[in-house]
């Protein structure tokens, strides 16, 4: 049995993750913690949680626990990450994984320095019916060879992909590491990843276009593949309620595949036909990552993310947004 503990249950635990960890075979949800004493007593009351704590050295401290859920903002992701790591516990981190690159490093310096224990970064797209799909695609060529990806994400200044939450810490670049790019982008290269292997090099800029906060709300990059795919990306946080749009389009020499990032369809069209797929995600939407995460655990499958893929995606967001201006 894994039994997991959550450091930082907010608004992501609520229904994303939380309740997944009690549905999974061979995993229970034991302990939750939150620096509100009285908000972590109120996620335990409504989510049956036996244990709440609102300090995260306490938490790791109650005897029972063997796997630690970090969901708190991504400032304090490498610190709690590696200290768990060496109270012996397996880990399971919320994206992205750090505020940059150099801080993902650190935490995978523990994994080697704790051979024991295992990690897993929550890019959970990866195990989604609808993105399986697009992949099962892209591997028997429905569309031929791919020549080009693009990605425009394009929002308000309040995106309504976003929770809304109190205190807006994804516009806060020394809690985020940038804006909400560094929320949302994640999930969408790191798909590029999973799809298209390894990356040859990568380049981009970013700059605070409407100064209407202290994070980037502008940028652009894109990404030569090994296996010579180009994505281009586009990230605007600052356009028309009007003007708003999440789309990628894969395109190849015998056609192309359209699909959201947070929607639920794919559309292709080749030279021999055209139609579009409809999906359902599942209620708590990282439930089929972690049904992975417990088997990895358990040493029962692969890991589905590893900290050495997480690190090229910082690697990749770096650059995106180094001259951040």
């Amino acid at each position: 049995m894994v039994n997991w503990g959550i450091i930082g249950c907010g608004d992501v635990t609520e229904k994303k993750s939380g309740p997944a960890f009690n549905k999974v075979r061979g995993s229970n949800l034991s302990a939750v913690m939150r620096r509100d004493a009285e908000k972590a007593a109120d996620y335990a009351r409504r989510h049956n949680v036996a244990n709440w704590f609102d300090d995260a050295e306490a938490l790791m401290n109650h005897e029972g626990l063997n796997a630690v859920y970090i969901a708190t903002p991504p400032d304090s992701h490498a610190d709690y990450a590696i200290e768990a790591l060496a109270k012996g516990f397996n880990v399971y981190v919320e994206k992205p994984v750090t505020r940059n690159a150099a801080e993902a490093r650190h935490i995978a310096e523990a994994v080697r320095n704790h051979a024991g224990q295992k990690l897993t970064v929550a890019h959970y797209r990866r195990a989604l019916p609808m993105f399986l799909k697009v992949k099962e695609f892209l591997d028997a060529k429905l569309v031929g060879d791919v020549r080009t990806v693009q990605i425009r994400m394009w929002q308000s200044r309040k995106p309504a992909l976003i929770a809304n939450t109190t205190v807006n810490w994804r516009l806060q670049p020394e809690v985020s590491g940038g804006g909400y790019f560094h929320d949302l982008a994640p999930h969408q290269l790191d798909l590029m990843l999973f799809y298209f292997g390894a990356p040859d090099r990568y380049h981009g800029f970013s700059l605070n276009q409407s100064g209407a906060t202290s994070a980037d709300d502008h940028v652009c990059g894109e990404i030569l593949f090994k296996n010579k795919v180009v994505v281009n990306g586009s990230w605007c946080f600052n356009v028309a309620e009007n003007q708003t749009t999440d789309t990628c389009e894969v395109i190849g020499t015998k056609g192309k595949i359209i699909f959201p990032f947070f929607g639920n369809f794919i559309s292709y069209k080749t030279d021999e036909e055209e139609q579009t797929l409809n999906f359902t995600h599942p209620e708590h939407i990282q439930q089929p990552m972690i049904e992975k995460i417990v088997a990895y655990f358990n040493g029962e499958g692969l890991n589905p993310c590893s900290i050495e893929e997480a690190i090229v995606l910082m690697d990749i967001m770096d650059a995106f947004t180094s001259n951040l201006g």
